[in-house]
């Protein structure tokens, strides 16, 4: 089974798309608009104003002047849509409780390798694919776990890095 089919995975980026949309909803009633786009535009002029859910929930309510596509998720090539990618990296990040510091950060870029898989190459969306799910439950690799789980990835041909579904399938690939 690939990667992206697998239940865990896929109730990951669910969880991460309720939690956006969530994110979104909260600022269209804290401000009062029913103009979901006008407010997109408003955020993306300053996405360092905002949580990166609500920056990602703006880039949802546009599409890609240039490339029809949402915008943001577009070929890399577009222009566009490689400037919107940024923004969601430009937009405020605030750890939960209860988890380690940085934990905000990795689910940040996981879910956006994640929801936009084509942007990445399969090495890279292997290893934010893979953790995703942990992270949402608080985990964070140490450095020398990720370091050591990039290794490991790097050993794999294309068909295991999209048919690997968790940490410790990789780990028993590292026994062998």
């Amino acid at each position: 089974m690939r990667r992206v089919d697998h239940p865990r995975y896929q109730a990951a980026v669910r969880e991460v798309e309720d939690s956006i949309d969530a994110a979104w909803q909260q600022l269209c009633a804290e401000v009062g608009t029913t103009d979901e786009r006008d407010l997109a535009e408003v955020v993306l002029q300053d996405p360092s104003e905002f949580d990166w859910r609500v920056v990602d929930g703006a880039l949802k309510q546009l599409s890609c002047p240039e490339c029809g596509q949402g915008l943001g998720a577009g070929a890399l090539e577009c222009y566009r849509c490689e400037l919107a990618n940024g923004y969601r990296f430009a937009a405020r990040e605030t750890d939960r409780p209860g988890v380690a510091p940085g934990n905000e950060h990795a689910i940040r870029v996981s879910s956006a390798v994640a929801r936009t898989r084509d942007r990445y190459t399969a090495r890279a969306r292997c290893g934010y694919e893979l953790f995703l799910p942990d992270l949402l439950a608080g985990w964070l690799p140490t450095t020398a776990e990720a370091q050591r789980t990039k290794a490991l990835i790097n050993a794999l041909d294309e068909d295991e890095l999209e048919h690997l579904v968790d940490r410790d399938q990789l780990l028993q690939k590292e026994a062998l």
